[in-house]
């Protein structure tokens, strides 16, 4: 995944990679000179040099080759660049500095960002949901109602989003409590509804082949004129 992501962000030019890098390397708790310094290795390995000297390196730098050597040292001690070996054409073996490990810990800094945003996000959307149902419900939820809520979103593994579209359900039909909206949320999961747009599908779908019987009730004299919602408490195969 870590690949993929790495891959996918270089290729479609979304972000090139010293850029990234430039992004989060104060996180990564890499200096400003070592940061330059393996922007300097990036430069080298593009050139096909894959194991530049500390003095060559240093050429490029305000540095010494002794302060490059330490430097170098603290990284490799770090795992941001490791040193590999290899055979060449001749047989000969050689040495390389690789700095994948690098990339490895810039994209697992960024889908730790992403993790905690979604967290973020759904703490969000759930304060959003007691507000919504205490502003629809025009008081203060119960603890029992509290408790209810926080089960479907932490047993029944309901979105916030799923929940607030069966709020929306139940406002429509004029029937605002949670053993309403309960019952909306049994009969999505049972129907494996997962998503808003299915749901607003099915709701749609109900909506459109009751419309006929609607028509009947109204033109017959015994019955009272009055618009029918999909009730969710009746059973259905």
């Amino acid at each position: 995944m870590t690949n993929n992501r790495l891959r996918f962000w270089t290729e479609q030019r979304q972000l090139s990679v010293p850029q990234l890098f430039f992004q989060c390397y104060k996180e990564l708790n890499i200096q400003d000179d070592e940061a330059m310094m393996l922007l300097h290795m990036m430069n080298f390995h593009e050139q096909g040099n894959d194991f530049p000297t500390p003095a060559e390196i240093a050429r490029h730098m305000h540095l010494s080759a002794h302060a490059v050597t330490m430097k170098l040292q603290r990284l490799l001690q770090h795992g941001f660049i490791e040193l590999r070996q290899g055979i060449n054409e001749q047989g000969m073996i050689f040495e390389k500095y690789t700095i994948y490990p690098l990339w490895e810990k810039i994209c697992l800094h960024y889908e730790k960002q992403e993790v905690e945003q979604q967290e973020q996000q759904e703490k969000t959307q759930e304060s959003d949901i007691f507000q919504m149902f205490e502003q629809e419900l025009g008081r203060l939820l119960s603890p029992i109602e509290i408790e209810t809520i926080g089960m479907w979103i932490d047993q029944d593994a309901h979105t916030p989003a799923l929940i607030k579209e069966a709020l929306k359900e139940a406002v429509i039909a004029g029937k605002v409590s949670l053993r309403y909206i309960d019952r909306i949320l049994f009969e999505w999961k049972k129907k494996n509804i997962q998503t808003v747009q299915q749901a607003q599908t099915q709701a749609a779908q109900f909506r459109t082949a009751v419309q006929p019987r609607i028509v009947t009730e109204k033109a017959a004299p015994q019955q009272s004129e009055q618009f029918e919602f999909y009730n969710w408490l009746e059973e259905r195969d």
